[in-house]
């Protein structure tokens, strides 16, 4: 397990390709890059720190993602090698999306945390641009910043430096949930969408609200404690998710709700990661889907895992404000 911050890429600069990306996102107006950073005026400006572009100043409420994706920097990464390809099978699951669909595009991965699955896109032949609120992305670029298709930001999902009609897709795979407002951080992103462009999320389901009653109690507790404290909780945890796998621990599971991963060290970073976050919302399908229909998306899809929903843009008219 990496218990320190993964290293920065040896790369220098960023890929020609992210430059005409970037915009403010008050005014529209183009952000040059600089060995310092990105420039808009006076509205938004960014500092280069260990290789990244930040346009804020703190991790806000995702400060605990930067710490466990930082400590994790890649577990869940896959190694083809060692017949791990759990990452690419998940990715397929909630997108419905498969490499040749994925080739050439122009892809934006919000809540990108350690490059999990911008490393499935990018090995597909796209061009990814990751974007995290927390130092999640110092991990990322520590993984894959080295690739000429990648580039890594850190920003906020409801003020991203982004030019609009850009991205021929936008996934978010589990992070849209940990905002204050999921529906609204939704509705930030298909004016990004070129024409034509899908975009697709996976949230938490609320439709399974047993298995939640007891960990949503302890969550009162966790997510206002002490990150190291409760890493140590969770590693102490770990064995007891392995006793869930059996048919008499899937019976007490619901009260001491622990992740069943059968990799200890993946067991832990699940475990972490849902007793940490300040927020975590959960939602149904038919929510999720008037999110997409308000944005005016087309072709709205349910795929296989609850709750992940795709929509297209339209090609000959705006998505809603």
């Amino acid at each position: 397990m990496a218990t320190d911050r993964a290293s920065s890429s040896d790369a220098v600069g960023d890929p020609p390709w992210l430059e005409p990306l970037l915009a403010d996102p008050a005014e529209g107006g183009p952000l040059s890059l600089d060995a310092a950073g990105a420039h808009a005026g006076e509205r938004l400006s960014a500092r280069r720190v260990d290789g990244v572009l930040r346009f804020v100043e703190s991790d806000s409420y995702a400060q605990s993602f930067g710490r466990e994706w930082n400590w994790f920097a890649q577990t869940q990464l896959d190694r083809p090698d060692e017949n791990r390809t759990e990452s690419r099978q998940t990715f397929a699951e909630k997108t419905g999306l498969e490499p040749a669909d994925l080739a050439g595009k122009t892809v934006l991965d919000v809540g990108c945390g350690m490059g999990r699955f911008s490393e499935v896109v990018l090995s597909a032949g796209a061009n990814v641009v990751g974007v995290d609120l927390s130092a999640a992305v110092d991990a990322a670029h520590g993984n894959l910043g080295d690739r000429p298709n990648a580039a890594f930001i850190q920003a906020d999902v409801f003020d991203l430096p982004l030019r609009e009609e850009s991205f021929d897709l936008i996934y978010s795979i589990g992070v849209l949930h940990h905002t204050p407002d999921t529906r609204e951080a939704f509705l930030r992103l298909p004016r990004l969408l070129k024409p034509g462009g899908r975009i697709v999320i996976w949230v938490y389901t609320s439709e399974r609200p047993v298995g939640y009653v007891a960990s949503d109690l302890y969550r009162r507790f966790t997510s206002r404690m002490d990150e190291e404290r409760l890493l140590r909780l969770c590693k102490a945890a770990g064995p007891i998710g392995a006793l869930y796998r059996t048919r008499a621990g899937r019976v007490l599971s619901p009260l001491l709700p622990v992740s069943h991963h059968p990799d200890p060290e993946w067991r832990v970073l699940d475990t972490f990661d849902w007793y940490a976050p300040r927020y975590q919302w959960k939602h149904d399908w038919a929510e999720v889907e008037r999110w997409f229909r308000t944005a005016g998306l087309e072709e709205i899809r349910r795929h296989r895992v609850p709750v992940a929903v795709s929509g297209r843009r339209p090609l000959d008219s705006p998505v809603a404000d």
